[in-house]
């Protein structure tokens, strides 16, 4: 199973934050975080803000951009228009490191944007949000099915909101989204991507919307498999207020250019 692969590489990670915190050396500190919800519900001439991600590699594609620093991409992204960002810091299968959070926050306060970070990983302990409160992101992501009960789920959210995060939820089906509205979450992400088979299914993700919309006190991100404007149109259609993309920014080398075409598509319908 893909994601008890995922959870089991966290383990040596989750014992060292463990022992970090018993010795006092996890303390959350004062960071100015941008506001990741209200970066996505700003509304812009009806299309989903794209929140634009960081991603070196994944298991389904494996290596897919090793030549752009995060510097490089957080500033390109920017200038591109992207509404947010998320940056991978799954270590073994993404490339990714929880350092990729400040130095992209660094680069954009050089630049003067404030855009907000989400933290992209396999989050379900404790001590791991604690972690995150040290950087500059303004919100995580927490898995459903890494925390497959509505009390555990709603501890986790609650511990990251008191830290000034705000918590992404993300979800699959119809049982996920009633475990996430049960915890309580209102920020929620319906991923295309099976991450047992790593398969892709982008109108399962837009007919859950459709047959579970949106309650007006919730943001919803659709996640997996966009790439083209089409793909953006349908998912503000089905009432999704903002989309997740990484791999088509990413796989060509040029992510900023890859964005203003994604944006400059949708901007010309109509």
């Amino acid at each position: 199973m893909q994601l008890e692969r995922f959870r089991e590489a966290k383990a040596s990670e989750i014992a060292a934050l463990r022992k970090a915190l018993e010795h006092g050396e996890l303390t959350p500190r004062p960071v100015e975080r941008s506001d990741f919800l209200k970066a996505l519900t700003l509304g812009k001439t009806g299309l989903p803000a794209v929140i634009a991600e960081y991603k070196r590699a994944s298991p389904s594609h494996g290596r897919i951009c090793d030549a752009l620093s995060v510097e490089d991409v957080a500033l390109q992204y920017a200038e591109a228009g992207a509404s947010a960002l998320s940056i991978l810091t799954e270590e073994r299968f993404f490339d990714g490191q929880i350092s990729y959070l400040d130095r992209a926050k660094a680069a954009l306060d050089r630049h003067g944007s404030a855009l907000p970070l989400l933290r992209k990983d396999f989050l379900f302990d404790p001590v791991q949000v604690y972690a995150t409160a040290r950087t500059a992101a303004s919100a995580l992501l927490l898995i459903v099915r890494l925390t497959p009960d509505a009390h555990t789920l709603r501890q986790l959210r609650e511990l990251a909101e008191s830290f000034g995060l705000h918590a992404v939820v993300e979800i699959f089906d119809a049982e996920d989204l009633a475990l996430a509205r049960e915890s309580g979450a209102r920020l929620l992400q319906v991923n295309a991507r099976d991450l047992e088979t790593l398969t892709v299914d982008r109108e399962a993700c837009l007919r859950l919307a459709g047959s579970y919309p949106p309650k007006s006190t919730e943001c919803w991100i659709c996640a997996s498999g966009i790439s083209a404007p089409e793909h953006l149109r349908a998912a503000a259609d089905a009432g999704f207020s903002a989309c997740l993309v990484g791999t088509a920014l990413m796989q060509e080398g040029k992510p900023g250019q890859a964005l203003s075409e994604l944006l400059g598509g949708c901007s010309r319908v109509d």
